[in-house]
């Protein structure tokens, strides 16, 4: 499934490496790409940019198949120092090019203005053919994009059934942006939910499958589970063989709550919209 994003297509369904290291992240990735993933993420922080980098130069799937993304870390942000940091990555990830490049987390030290300078001079080099932002509130993702001169394209963000995510939402498409999903089966907690559970039955699926399903029929949103099973990985992707009826739409979307989110660091976390 391919969805088209402020004219760029992005593979709707990705594949997530954060805290996957070494050889593992090098096997899942590989399995990935043999599965059919063609959408890749990463992050300066993982430490993995170098082993991802490997996996695709080895995978027989070519690299214009992929859209890589990767994430630049907060203590980049400064004009200069973020650019350098993009060669490094790329460097890594052995490409000269990285299809989507992301500021990790909101940093309040660094203007929004001098970081999203950098982030187009990125951009208008050629060495991320799209950029956008990471964990970035209403408020910020107006200023980001009242910064930017090349669209931005995708805030990634933590979205599963648990967490209602609807302002964020509503504020990315007055942008004409989209929304990445990462801990889209709240790490793992959507397989404990009766209510998944009976819609999975009566689809024949497990609750992660209806849960990323869910996600991808909604027109402005991918998702990128990780898992370094093999078993999970080729079963997080095998979720484009039925479809979600508005009912079993709207049962999911009632499971979210206040407190739902799963991921968030006391250093880190701004001031979330809910």
């Amino acid at each position: 499934m391919i969805k088209t994003i402020a004219g760029t297509k992005v593979p709707a369904l990705g594949f997530g490496t954060f805290e996957l290291k070494g050889q593992t992240v090098i096997d899942a990735v590989t399995k990935a790409l043999a599965v059919g993933y063609r959408h890749i993420d990463t992050a300066q922080i993982y430490g993995n940019e170098a082993e991802v980098g490997e996996a695709i130069a080895d995978s027989v799937v070519e690299r214009e198949e992929i859209f890589l993304t990767t994430k630049v870390w907060i203590d980049r942000f400064k004009e200069g120092d973020l650019q350098g940091s993009v060669n490094e990555s790329l460097k890594k990830l052995r490409t000269e090019y990285v299809d989507l490049l992301l500021l990790h987390w909101p940093n309040p030290d660094v203007s929004v203005e001098e970081t999203i300078a950098a982030l187009n001079s990125a951009h208008a080099s050629g060495k991320a053919k799209n950029i956008g932002i990471s964990n970035f509130t209403t408020d910020l993702i107006g200023k980001a994009n009242a910064a930017s001169d090349a669209p931005l394209l995708m805030n990634q963000v933590e979205y599963h059934p648990f967490l209602d995510q609807s302002a964020v939402r509503k504020s990315l498409k007055e942008h004409g942006m989209g929304l990445t999903a990462y801990s889209p089966l709240a790490q793992g907690k959507v397989f404990g939910d009766d209510i998944l559970a009976e819609i999975g039955d009566r689809h024949a699926k497990n609750p992660g499958q209806v849960v990323i399903r869910w996600l991808l029929q909604q027109d402005d949103v991918c998702a990128i589970p990780r898992s370094s099973n093999p078993a999970h990985i080729a079963s997080n992707f095998d979720v484009f063989n039925f479809e979600l009826d508005d009912d079993d739409m709207d049962l999911i979307h009632r499971l979210a709550r206040s407190d739902g989110r799963v991921v968030n660091p006391d250093s880190l976390a701004p001031d979330w919209d809910e």
